[in-house]
């Protein structure tokens, strides 16, 4: 009698393709087809456990209990600062380990949401404010996009030789940014130059260089296809031009979106069969996939197809160490004690400070004074813990108040008055208001203003929303700015502190107020920023990832996806508060712009330096911008295009050297049939602390250096 030999499969010393080839030849059909949906099954005789795909971790472990908070995407995105974001993503990858190990050790399972593979991060181009998603993203920019997204990835997936941390996905692939109600049934129909110019490169991004694990379908189709079921985006683009090698899920429900809602297909097994046979490796639809039975019987797909699937989807679970014993593989060892540890808890405060944006500061009435002896809080935000935590969220027991990191931060002897005066976005029904006579009364008024998840989000989630999540109205709520004006007539001086993660149009309230500080979502740590930045042991030093319009007779129609007329690259219309913006209790200025030439042969790098000095009397923290213009174009290109980005903290009175290598990649422009050329002809290189433009430097921004050059 022989012993049988260990199976290869279960050989950590074998190369992972040998290993999930030799697993998947031991199984039957219906033991494949069981792994094809994100609540993959146990198949018991093969040592193959129980697994749900389906995690999340926006801005840390979300929908799993206790975690640490970090501030949302949108507000992350502000700090212009790709090492604290791989920071961040390493310490949710750290959180996210670790409750999946505890979990399986005492369940034996992990069922939805307590897996390792998480669906995240979102990398759509916020194109439009009226978006309720758009707060998941990491705002309007593509360049901007792909940096902090690659360094999400890089942060949740780590740098092991062997195994991922966690495995990351980019979504939603593609051009997917609204109207949520419309998700189901929408084709987004670009050209084929904004596809490649705006809503592709921060997916080729996470692809190419980040190497993340996957890549989730959108619900819409885009020119024609349902995007899971897209030859151009998932064969052409995706396999074939950036070399994918990792696995497809499509978005929750998407597949059966392509019979009943985009009628591309007749029933349920021709949608799987499509699905698949295009590259969608794991379907999002409960047992959607089981389709693929009847797809087979019908002669639509053959088993090879289910057999290539399944070599992305259980290669991510071998890369990840599912089949291997705990101690080979390293991040098993991860206690739980560091969910919501003590260092997390100083990353997430040091995000939030990070993402704080100051928008206005007339005579310098922030940091407060040491003459401001009563201060009024108030407004619907101020002790409200929905406007902490955005969407996808974790929950934790530390979660602190703007009212709560106001009193905190606030010295001793400043008396604090807290009253909520109006509701999020109801009128008041009472014929008096005591609020407004405190707030006349005190130095200085806190109000405490904007939106929260209840107002914006995804189809579902947005409770009070009644257009699916999204916002046809993107000003500050219409009882609120009544309220504020009240405030102010009233004779209080107002800082307005405004939540949100989207912009906010505010009409004459801007010229109103002595104050606006932009806080997002900030996350469990978010009162304890907003009160340090407030009365100055923080520096703001945020910047915005978007444009904040004047109103919405700005933008084109919402379900438009051409790019012309949007964002700080097309758009024209002055805008409220531009790209790139973000004032400081410092101030910086540019000088000394050199370039190695100012005649460059076609294909060859260009160098240039900068000097940026803090001309303010305390230390502070610039993001120095980069940004691109060709002057001489065939066709239509951006105005203005970033191409590069440094965050840096200057004491009063130095002076930083910078220097950038501009390519020739940066210097190409995408043609109409969404190819790369660099033509010849004038370009000019701006350096500053804002997007180009005359509106920030009259808000404040200091004034850019830029030179010309041309590509010969």
């Amino acid at each position: 009698m022989t012993v049988e030999s260990k199976p290869a499969y279960l050989d950590p010393s074998l190369p992972v393709e040998e290993r999930v080839r030799d697993l998947i030849s031991r199984m039957t059909v219906d033991e494949k087809i069981s792994q094809m949906r994100n609540a993959a099954g146990a198949v018991p005789r093969l040592g193959i456990p129980e697994y749900d795909f389906w995690s999340e971790a926006l801005h840390g472990v979300a929908r799993n209990g206790r975690a640490t908070v970090f501030p949302q995407a949108i507000g992350m995105a502000a700090s212009w600062d790709p090492g604290l974001v791989r920071r961040v993503a390493d310490a949710i990858a750290d959180e996210g380990r670790a409750k999946y190990h505890d979990i399986l050790r005492r369940t034996g399972r992990n069922l939805i949401f307590q897996g390792i593979t998480f669906w995240s991060p979102n990398v759509n181009i916020f194109r439009d404010p009226r978006w309720g998603r758009g707060q998941e993203t990491w705002g309007e920019d593509p360049y901007l996009t792909g940096e902090m997204g690659a360094a999400f990835v890089k942060g949740l997936q780590g740098d092991h030789p062997k195994y991922m941390k966690t495995a990351a996905c980019a979504k939603h692939y593609a051009v997917h940014s609204g109207p949520e109600r419309d998700r189901h049934t929408f084709d987004a129909v670009v050209s084929r130059r904004d596809l490649y110019a705006t809503y592709l490169p921060a997916f080729k991004k996470l692809v190419v260089d980040a190497k993340v694990e996957s890549v989730m379908g959108a619900y819409n189709r885009t020119l024609g296809e349902p995007c899971n079921a897209s030859r151009l985006l998932l064969e052409d683009i995706l396999r074939e031009e950036w070399g994918f090698e990792g696995h497809v899920v499509s978005d929750c429900g998407a597949l059966t979106d392509i019979h009943q809602n985009h009628k591309y297909t007749g029933d349920g097994a021709e949608s799987a069969a499509v699905s698949l046979k295009r590259g969608c490796d794991i379907g999002c639809d409960c047992v959607f996939y089981d389709h693929l039975q009847e797809a087979l019987d019908r002669g639509l797909i053959v088993e090879a197809d289910i057999d290539r699937a399944l070599e992305r989807t259980i290669g991510t679970r071998f890369k990840l160490g599912m089949f291997d014993p705990d101690e080979l593989v390293p991040f098993a060892s991860i206690p739980v004690s560091v969910v919501g540890c003590e260092e997390h808890r100083s990353l997430a405060y040091e995000a939030a400070v990070r993402s704080v944006v100051l928008l206005k500061n007339r005579n310098n009435i922030l940091p407060v004074s040491k003459d401001v002896q009563l201060i009024s809080v108030l407004g619907p935000s101020a002790a409200s813990v929905d406007v902490l935590l955005g969407n996808y969220n974790g929950i934790n027991n530390h979660l602190t108040t703007l009212l709560e990191g106001i009193l905190q931060s606030a010295p001793k002897d400043i008396e604090i008055d807290y009253r909520i005066g109006c509701t999020l976005n109801q009128p008041s029904k009472s014929p008096t208001d005591w609020s407004v006579m405190a707030a006349a009364r005190s130095d200085l008024v806190f109000a405490c203003m904007g939106i929260s998840p209840l107002l914006e989000g995804e189809e579902g989630d947005a409770a009070i929303s009644d257009q699916n999540g999204d916002r046809l109205d993107i000003g500050l709520p219409a009882n609120q700015v009544a309220y504020v004006k009240k405030l102010v007539m009233a004779g209080a001086k107002v800082v307005l502190v405004l939540t949100a993660g989207s912009p906010l149009v505010l009409g004459e309230l801007e010229e109103m107020v002595e104050a606006i500080v932009y806080v997002w979502y900030p996350g469990q740590e978010g009162g304890r920023a907003v009160g340090d930045v407030l009365f100055g042991s923080q520096n703001p030093s945020g910047k915005l990832p978007l444009t904040f319009p004047r109103s919405l007779d700005q933008l084109p129609p919402f379900e438009d996806y051409s790019m012309t007329g949007r964002t700080y690259r097309y758009a024209t219309a002055e805008p409220l508060f531009p790209f790139g913006f973000g004032l400081s209790y410092s101030s910086f200025a540019y000088s000394a712009l050199k370039l190695n030439r100012e005649n460059l042969p076609a294909g060859e790098t260009l160098e240039a330096c900068v000097s940026v000095t803090n001309t303010g009397s305390r230390p502070g923290g610039e993001v120095v911008q980069v940004y691109l213009s060709d002057l001489e174009t065939t066709v239509e290109a951006p105005f203005n295009s970033l191409v590069a980005f440094q965050y840096l903290v200057l004491e009063p009175g130095q002076t930083a050297e910078l220097n950038f290598t501009i390519t020739p990649e940066m210097m190409a422009l995408v043609d109409d049939d969404g190819s790369q050329k660099l033509e010849p002809g004038a370009f000019r290189l701006t350096i500053g602390g804002c997007s180009p433009g005359e509106r920030g430097e009259t808000l404040g921004a200091p004034k850019p250096v830029s030179a010309l050059f041309n590509v010969q």
